[in-house]
């Protein structure tokens, strides 16, 4: 994959195009940790919703353990979005020529932590929660945050639920009966575009669900060593630009 494309796929200055890809690859990676995560400890880890949901039903039956490793979650989720808003602040404060690859190389050795430490950090709990799951629920948050931060808001990549929604919206636009002469005002047109891309990420998403799930069954942590690949790709790809131009 040439550098350049790389390098365009975080840069600053943003298109339409490169946050599409971008997108794509990290909706991928979403998909396959969350599946692959769910089968490694029985958790998914980019659903807040849930998590949340999960601790005041806890709260309700008594669960006092089961509340606080709901709340460790959410709390880890968040903290991975305020890592990835500080990075991306600091190296903007410092005119970084990328101000996005800091999030990635840290997604990147996160994921490889995983795979590399992921059966002995499944034997570590605090409460009741795996330091396992803590860790991937940070990396989502760090994810959601960085690819919330370039597209500004257009695209989310570790859960679909928005996604879902608005090619309900979309579809019902599409479907919309314009009738002539009946006094309407304006005249209701789907995003045919939005509805291509957020069509894709789902996809994306769910192609990297059954992947996750496969790489987990049969090589187990270690098959997220493979998901670290492009995004080190996508990191270091700024770093070596800058070295072959010296």
């Amino acid at each position: 994959m040439p550098i350049n494309y790389l390098v365009r796929l975080t840069a600053q200055q943003r298109t339409a195009t490169a946050n599409f890809h971008l997108g794509i690859v990290l909706a991928f990676v979403a998909g396959a940790l969350n599946a692959g995560g769910f089968l490694a400890i029985g958790q998914y880890t980019s659903h807040m919703t849930g998590i949340v949901s999960s601790a005041a039903d806890n709260l309700v039956l008594g669960n006092i353990g089961l509340t606080i490793a709901a709340g460790l979650s959410l709390f880890s989720f968040m903290a991975g979005a305020a890592t990835t808003a500080w990075l991306v602040n600091y190296a903007k404060r410092r005119l970084a020529n990328n101000i996005y690859s800091a999030p990635l190389r840290l997604e990147a050795t996160l994921l490889l932590a995983f795979g590399i430490f992921g059966t002995t950090l499944q034997l570590h709990e605090i409460v009741s929660i795996t330091l396992i799951a803590m860790l991937l629920c940070f990396t989502m948050g760090l994810q959601n945050a960085l690819i919330t931060k370039i597209s500004n808001a257009e695209i989310r990549t570790t859960h679909i639920t928005g996604l879902v929604t608005d090619i309900g919206i979309e579809l019902g636009k599409l479907i919309y009966w314009n009738r002539d002469g009946d006094g309407l005002s304006h005249v209701v047109l789907a995003n045919r575009n939005r509805l291509r891309v957020h069509g894709a990420l789902v996809l994306a998403f769910f192609v990297g669900g059954v992947m996750g799930a496969v790489g987990f069954k049969y090589a187990g942590f270690s098959s997220t060593i493979v998901l670290a690949m492009p995004l080190v790709a996508m990191s270091l790809a700024p770093m070596l630009l800058s070295g072959e131009s010296e």
